[in-house]
């Protein structure tokens, strides 16, 4: 149980190990998908290859289309690489850094699909069956009265009663198998290498370059979430300010007479409620100004430049006598 939970915790941490926790999630369901779909060859010359084609490359355009909408990069990269250049330049770099990352974790599910179809063989078989040629297997049926096209491709059906007697549809079956197979290993192991060649060659370019770009690439995902958590706090006071208005605009005028000592203690506290909400509200207390503010997030985004907050001035009050002597100051 400790470490389901540090599990959730890690793919908790940031939205670069959530996607690699769905990339990962959507590579699992495309090999389960697989293993429990019953796949039968329709063994008819003008729809083998067409079937099996499909069967090893449709589902892997879906799984790649999930990948790319259920990615937060991709929100982030598109809405970076569309916005007004406004106060803030674009990072071209941080576009790119951003494609490539969704890209990698979106084709990592349609990769396993077409490997795992490609060593089970299956669909090569279905596929290419009527493109051997069968001089080089013996036993091949004859006496069916069916054209050589029709016989290769039957090869995949293995209850066919042309094949009951012979050792041809396995032979070729067999080859197909080890064909397919063979390239599947050679995708991987080029995947494998490639990866590998990547992670070699990459800090003999500008690593700092790159640095920069993952920090920024970040950065970009944090402002959205911290935006948007920003928002919903404030939709959540906005809101609440509304209706206590509308409420206690129902009410009638009441007179409530009470002890001095007691009627100062509730309007204060009160007073202090209404403060509090209006620093919630950052002063911004109308539709207009909601709308406004929106758009003027949407079409300039303020620069990356927090020395005016961290040398903001500093408010000092100071109390004065009737003569303008200092009694005491509070900053």
């Amino acid at each position: 149980m400790d470490r389901l939970k540090l599990v959730l915790q890690y793919f908790q941490s940031n939205s670069e190990s959530i996607s690699n926790g769905i990339c990962v999630i959507l590579a699992l369901i495309s090999v389960k998908l697989y293993t429990s779909f019953d796949f039968n060859c329709p063994c008819i010359p003008q729809y083998n290859k067409m079937y099996a084609l499909g069967v090893m490359f449709v589902p892997p355009i879906i799984l790649f289309l999930l990948g790319v909408l259920i990615n937060r990069h991709t929100g982030v990269m598109m809405e970076e690489w569309l916005r007004p250049e406004g106060n803030r330049a674009k990072n071209p770099a941080v576009v790119k850094y951003l494609f490539s990352a969704m890209m990698q974790r979106a084709l990592l599910a349609p990769m396993v699909w077409v490997l795992v179809t490609l060593l089970d063989g299956k669909c090569f078989i279905c596929a290419f069956s009527m493109s051997v040629d069968p001089k080089h297997f013996t036993g091949m049926p004859n006496t069916t009265g069916l054209d050589l096209v029709r016989i290769l491709a039957k090869v995949p059906c293995k209850e066919d009663i042309i094949f009951r007697n012979t050792t041809f549809r396995k032979a070729v079956s067999r080859y197909l198998r080890c064909y397919s197979q063979a390239i599947g290993w050679s995708i991987l192991l080029f995947l494998i290498l490639l990866g590998a060649g990547a992670r070699l060659v990459k800090p003999c370019f500008n690593h700092a370059a790159f640095l920069q770009t993952r920090y920024w690439s970040n950065y970009l995902d944090i402002e959205q979430k911290l935006f948007d958590e920003t928002c919903v706090l404030h939709a959540r006071d906005f809101a609440r300010k509304c209706v206590v208005q509308f409420f206690e605009g129902m009410r009638e005028d009441e007179v409530v007479r009470l002890p001095l000592s007691y009627g100062l203690r509730p309007r204060k506290g009160r007073a202090e409620d209404e403060e509090e909400e209006e620093e919630h509200l950052h002063g911004i207390t109308r539709q207009e100004q909601v709308d406004h503010l929106l758009h003027t997030w949407h079409q300039c985004k303020p620069e990356l430049d927090v020395t005016k907050i961290a040398y903001r001035p500093k408010v000092c009050i100071t109390w004065e006598d009737h003569n303008g002597h200092t009694l005491f100051s509070d900053v």
